[in-house]
């Protein structure tokens, strides 16, 4: 059944109301959007710091917009919706990761690849020392030298985000840092 011009006009502008209104004292859905356009790349790529394929960055920045707009009513400061979301995509991105190890333990063990010598000297001058280097940091550590130096945050706004406090992200920060610049100096000997 369709409504003729003049009833249509009080019901669209309700739902228009309805789409810009804080769901009672939450973020509303055009926030919510609008935080979607302008930081969907940044989140893409703090996830693809914290997980190694990108089918998998995307699942999660998506499921962490999913869980926030469902929990929108609960966001007490809209303003700091970003940071729901970038907490959001970090405590996902570990989930990821814990399911592959368990997936991985329960794997029979592969046999080895019997690549030549030229084919491994080939691969291991392929790989991005950076990335290869932060994947070998702690967890926390390499948590915390993305959100630092990559997602450019505070440590305050660091600390917030991985729930610990400011001088845990001092401490993590300092010793990724020295890690970091160990295996760097000893890769380009």
């Amino acid at each position: 059944m369709t409504l003729p011009g003049a009833a249509r006009r009080p019901v669209d502008s309700a739902v228009a109301a309805a789409a810009t209104a804080p769901d009672a004292a939450g973020a509303s859905v055009d926030q919510l959007t609008e935080t979607y356009r302008a930081h969907y790349r940044s989140l893409l790529r703090l996830a693809a710091l914290l997980l190694d394929d990108l089918s998998s960055c995307e699942d999660v920045v998506q499921e962490a917009f999913i869980r926030v707009h469902a929990a929108r009513r609960r966001v007490r400061e809209p303003e700091k919706t970003l940071a729901y979301l970038r907490q959001t995509v970090v405590n996902l991105s570990r989930s990821t990761l814990r399911r592959r190890i368990l997936g991985l333990r329960l794997l029979p063990k592969p046999m080895p690849d019997m690549a030549s010598a030229e084919e491994g000297a080939y691969d291991a001058l392929e790989r991005d020392r950076l990335r290869a280097a932060l994947r070998g940091l702690q967890r926390r550590q390499r948590e915390v030298l993305v959100l630092r130096y990559y997602a450019d945050l505070t440590e305050a706004q660091a600390a917030e985000v991985l729930g610990i406090s400011v001088g845990s992200v001092k401490a993590y920060g300092s010793r990724g840092l020295t890690a970091l610049r160990v295996v760097m100096d000893t890769s380009d000997d």
